[in-house]
C-alpha cells in the first residue's frame, strides 16, 4: 500500500470492521512478536475472524503459523473442557492432518454447476434449485447443505442460468439476465459496541447481465458483462484488481463499469486474491487468444513486474508462434496456464510448490514454461483442463464433461440460435425451439406439437423450459410435468435411434456436401448441433448463403462415411474393417469438422476396434513351424 499509493498520503486507515477487538488484538500481538496472547480464551468465531484478519493483511508466512497455533489452543481448551463438562464439541484440523476425508453430499438432483466461495458453497441443479451451505447458510449445521430457493422468493418464478459464490453472498444470474445477490451474513449494527446482526436478503444487482466472472479462489471480485458487451466490477479493490484505474481501500458494493477494456471477445475473467486475469480472443490477430492482467504483482506476478490498476496485456515470446491459449486458472496468488503445445506456463507465489515447477518457493514474477506430464499416444491436450487452489494446482481430464448426443442437444435448445418455431406461455413470454427436433421428438405427428402449444400455454416460463429441456436432453427433469407430456413423448426411446431415423430420412436433408466420388447430405441442424465449424460458418457467413460446400479430398469415402455416421448416432459402423489409414484420416477428419468431444470418444473407439481385428487375426493365421 505504502508502495503504491500516491494520491493518499494519510497515517490513517479505516477498515477492518468484521474483526471483533479481541481478534484484533491478537493480530497486533503476532504482527510484534511472533506469538500468540496466552490468556485469551479461543473461540471459533476468533479463528474465522483472524482467518479473514490475515488475508487482510496478508501477513508473511511464518514457522509456526498464527492459524495452526490457535487451532493447537482451541483443541486444547476442548479437550480439558470434554474432561470436565463431558460435552462434544467441534474439532478443526491441522493442514497437515491426514484425517481429513471427502464427504459425500446428498442431492437427489443433476448438479449443473458448483461454485466455492470464501465462506460458503453454492450447487445449481439442472432442476433450477440452488443448494448452499456455510457458516451464515444454515448456523446450526454450516457442513450441510440446504435448498436456499425458497429464501429467494423475488427470483423464484425465473430459471437460473449461473451461479457465483462470493465472500458472504451468492450471485444468481437468470436466464432473463437479471442478476441477483443473496446476501447472508452479518452486518456491523453498532461500531462502538461491535454487534453484529444475521441478515439473509435477495437484492436486484443490475439488469441485462449476460455473463458473470469470479474464480475458484477470490477474496470477494465479481465482473458482468451486459449484452452491450461493457464490462463491470464490484468487490474488493484494495490492490486495484477490479480493473477501475484506482486502487479504492473499500469495497465497491454497486456495479461500476470499467473504463477501458482491451479489444476483442471477452473469453472468462478469473480472479485470486488480489489480481485478475482476463482472456480475450481476436480471430485476425497471432495469437489469437491473449491475456491481460491487474491487480497487485508481489507475490501474485502479473507477468509483468508493477502493479498495474486496468486490464494490461502480459507479453512473452512463450505466447508466440501459434502457440494458443486453451486454459487457464487462477489460484490464491498464482497462475496457469494450458497451451496448444502441450506445455503449460504459470506465474506467481511457488511457496508451496503450486507452480509445478519442481523448484519450491522460488517465486516467478513473469511467464515461465512448466513440463507437463507425457499424455497417453491418443488423447488430445485440447480436452484436459488446468485448475488451481488456493496454494495447489491440478491438471485433469474430465471425461464427465463432455458432450454427448443428449448434451448437444440441450446446448443447441439453450442457444436459442437457429430457432423456427415459437411457443407462448401463460403470461405471453415467448419460447423458441426447433421444429425438426420436435418433429422426431413427438412420433414425427403434427397434431403432437398442437398439443404440446397447448400445454405450454397453460404454464409459467420456468415450468415450459424445464419440459423443452426434457423433450431435448431426454431426462425427466420434473416428474410432475413429465407425466403431463408422457402422452405426447416418450423418454424411453434413445436419442440415438431418434437421429438414425433423421439419417434414413433424404427428405430432412439441405445442406450437401460434395466430394470427387459422391455427394453427402445432411441437416443443417445436426451439422450445427454436432460442429463448432459448421455452427460458426452458418451463424457468420452473410454473403454465401449456399446450400453446398465442396471439400475433405484427403478423407477416402470409407473415413467420410464412418465420420456421417458418427455425428449422427455417436456410434461407429460395424461393418467396415479398421485399417491404419482410416485411423489417420478420420484424425484429420475429426479437425476439418471441429466436432465436439464426446465420451466415449470416435478416435478411441476407433483404435480399439482396430487392435481387437489385429488380435482376432493373428490368432486365425496360427501357423505351424518346423522345429530343428
Amino acid at each position: 500500500m505504502f508502495l503504491s499509493v500516491t494520491e493518499d498520503k494519510s497515517n490513517k486507515v479505516t477498515d477492518y470492521s468484521e474483526l471483533s477487538n479481541k481478534s484484533f488484538q491478537i493480530l497486533e500481538y503476532w504482527i510484534y512478536s511472533n506469538q500468540i496472547i496466552e490468556e485469551i480464551q479461543i473461540t471459533q468465531e476468533i479463528i474465522d475472524e483472524i482467518k479473514i484478519g490475515i488475508d487482510y493483511f496478508q501477513l508473511n508466512q511464518t514457522n509456526p503459523n498464527l492459524f495452526d497455533l490457535l487451532i493447537n489452543k482451541f483443541n486444547n481448551q476442548n479437550q480439558i473442557g470434554k474432561r470436565k463438562r463431558k460435552k462434544k464439541s467441534i474439532e478443526y484440523l491441522n493442514e497437515n492432518d491426514s484425517k481429513q476425508n471427502p464427504q459425500k453430499i446428498q442431492i437427489e438432483e443433476n448438479i449443473q454447476k458448483v461454485s466455492v466461495g470464501y465462506e460458503n458453497e453454492t450447487i445449481l441443479t439442472k432442476e433450477g434449485n440452488v443448494f448452499a451451505k456455510g457458516r451464515y447458510i444454515n448456523k446450526n449445521n454450516p457442513n450441510q447443505f440446504i435448498n436456499i430457493s425458497s429464501l429467494i422468493e423475488d427470483i423464484n418464478d425465473r430459471i437460473i442460468e449461473d451461479i457465483v459464490s462470493g465472500r458472504n453472498s451468492i450471485y444468481l444470474l437468470t436466464r432473463n439476465e437479471n442478476l441477483y445477490s443473496f446476501f447472508s451474513g452479518i452486518n456491523l449494527v453498532d461500531n462502538n459496541s461491535r454487534k453484529f446482526k444475521k441478515t439473509q436478503k435477495t437484492i436486484l444487482m443490475m439488469k441485462n447481465v449476460s455473463k458473470i466472472f469470479s474464480g475458484n479462489t477470490c477474496f470477494s471480485s465479481l465482473f458482468l458483462l451486459n449484452s452491450n458487451q461493457e464490462l463491470f466490477s464490484c468487490g474488493f479493490n484494495l490492490n486495484g484488481q477490479l480493473g477501475l484505474g484506482k486502487s479504492i481501500k473499500k469495497m465497491i458494493e454497486n456495479p461500476t463499469q470499467i473504463p477501458n477494456i482491451p479489444k476483442g471477445k471477452i473469453i472468462d475473467i478469473k480472479c485470486g486474491y488480489s489480481h485478475s486475469i482476463m482472456l480475450i480472443e481476436n480471430e485476425n490477430e497471432n495469437p489469437k487468444r491473449k491475456l491481460y492482467s491487474c491487480g497487485y504483482y508481489i507475490p501474485n506476478g502479473l507477468g509483468k513486474n508493477e502493479n498495474t490498476y486496468e486490464f494490461t496485456e502480459i507479453k512473452s515470446s512463450l505466447f508466440e508462434n501459434d502457440n494458443n491459449i486453451l486454459d487457464f486458472s487462477v489460484g490464491r496468488s498464482h497462475t496457469l496456464i494450458l497451451t496448444s503445445n502441450s506445455k503449460s506456463i504459470g506465474f506467481g507465489s511457488n511457496l508451496y510448490g503450486q507452480l509445478g515447477t519442481g523448484n519450491k518457493q522460488k517465486d516467478e514474477l513473469i511467464p515461465i514454461q512448466i513440463e507437463l506430464p507425457k499424455l497417453r499416444f491418443n488423447e488430445n491436450i485440447s480436452n484436459y483442463h488446468i485448475s488451481c487452489g488456493y496454494n495447489n494446482s491440478f491438471l485433469y481430464y474430465p471425461p464427465s464433461s463432455f458432450s454427448n448426443l443428449e448434451e448437444d442437444l440441450i446446448k443447441l435448445f439453450r442457444r436459442k440460435e437457429f430457432c423456427d418455431i415459437s411457443f407462448k406461455t401463460e403470461n405471453g413470454e415467448i419460447i423458441e425451439a426447433h421444429k425438426l427436433i420436435l418433429k422426431y421428438r413427438l412420433n414425427q405427428n403434427e397434431n403432437e406439437i398442437g398439443k404440446l402449444q397447448e400445454i405450454i400455454s397453460n404454464k409459467s416460463i420456468k415450468e415450459s423450459n424445464q419440459i423443452f429441456e426434457m423433450i431435448y436432453s431426454n431426462r425427466i427433469i420434473n416428474p410432475k410435468l413429465y407425466s403431463e407430456i408422457k402422452e405426447i413423448i416418450n423418454l424411453n426411446e434413445k436419442i440415438e435411434e431418434i437421429m438414425k431415423r433423421i439419417y434414413l430420412n433424404e427428405n430432412e436433408k439441405d445442406f450437401i456436401i460434395e466430394r470427387k466420388e459422391k455427394q453427402y447430405k445432411f441437416p443443417k441442424l445436426i451439422l450445427i448441433m454436432r460442429s463448432e465449424l459448421y455452427r460458426g460458418m452458418f451463424l457468420s457467413v452473410t454473403e454465401d448463403k449456399s446450400n453446398k460446400v465442396t471439400d475433405y479430398s484427403e478423407l477416402s469415402n470409407k473415413s467420410f462415411q464412418i465420420l456421417e455416421y458418427w455425428i449422427y448416432s455417436n456410434q461407429i459402423i460395424e461393418e467396415i474393417q479398421i485399417t491404419q489409414e482410416i485411423i489417420d484420416e478420420i484424425k484429420i477428419g475429426i479437425d476439418y469438422f471441429q466436432l465436439n468431444q464426446t465420451n466415449p470418444n470416435l478416435f478411441d473407439l476407433l483404435i480399439n476396434k482396430f487392435n481387437n481385428q489385429n488380435q482376432i487375426g493373428k490368432e486365425k493365421k496360427k501357423e505351424k513351424c518346423l522345429i530343428f
